[in-house]
């Protein structure tokens, strides 16, 4: 028998997936979570075998929770459970240690499948995501990102306006716009939250989103 751990924010969901799985003698249900906070908590007194994890929820999300129950050493494999599939939702997911990750609409036996794999610690993934991380392993080496544009990542990854990051740099608007484009030519994508994925994706930004403390900006030079 698997046992489970379900993390969401919605007790319709959470109700549903319970009621499903219990249902079921392969599986047995420990607990519930309301978002990621509660998971960490949970997820380490409860030691489910598998944690379906939805990922924007409020307090702590999904990707942070992931992060976190890893540095925890807690052994529950993650399976991501959301109805998100962008490249700025799957690939910090998979990142931070994600087992396995699925939509919402896939059908029951397909999340059944799925949890036993990740129970196993084999890969689920929707045909979706698969494909979004087939391309993102088939793009070529790009040129490293400079140390400005990591910094002006850094600040975006933790939701500051250009504005904002070029007032804690100590640059223009124009140049911290500049160092994006920069950027995102390097990483081959097209908008901020595809940059902050893949920088998480390729290395560049550790999980500092996550509640770290924000390095200090550097004086201007006189």
């Amino acid at each position: 028998m698997i046992s489970l751990l379900i993390v969401d924010d919605h007790p319709v969901v959470r109700n549903g997936l319970r009621g499903m799985f219990s249902a079921d003698p392969r599986f047995e249900v420990l607990g519930e979570a309301g978002d990621g906070a509660e998971a960490i908590v949970a997820g380490e007194a409860l030691r489910p075998d598998v944690i379906l994890m939805d990922l924007r929820m409020p307090r702590v999300d999904g990707v942070c929770a992931i992060w976190e129950l890893a540095r925890r050493g807690v052994p529950a494999r993650v399976l991501v459970l959301t109805t998100y599939d962008t490249d700025s939702d799957v690939l910090p997911a998979i990142e931070a240690g994600a087992t396995g990750y699925l939509l919402k609409d896939a059908p029951s036996e397909e999340l059944f499948r799925a949890v036993e794999a990740a129970a196993q610690g084999q890969a689920a993934l929707s045909p979706a995501v698969a494909t979004r991380l087939m391309r993102q392993m088939r793009q070529p080496a790009s040129e490293p990102l400079s140390q400005r544009e990591l910094e002006v990542l850094e600040l975006v990854a933790r939701g500051s306006t250009n504005r904002e990051a070029a007032r804690q740099l100590f640059i223009s608007e124009a140049t911290v716009k500049t160092h994006l484009l920069h950027a995102y030519a390097k990483l081959g994508v097209n908008d901020r939250a595809a940059a902050v994925a893949a920088a998480f994706s390729r290395g560049y930004l550790s999980p500092e989103r996550c509640g770290r403390r924000r390095p200090q900006a550097r004086p201007r030079r006189p």
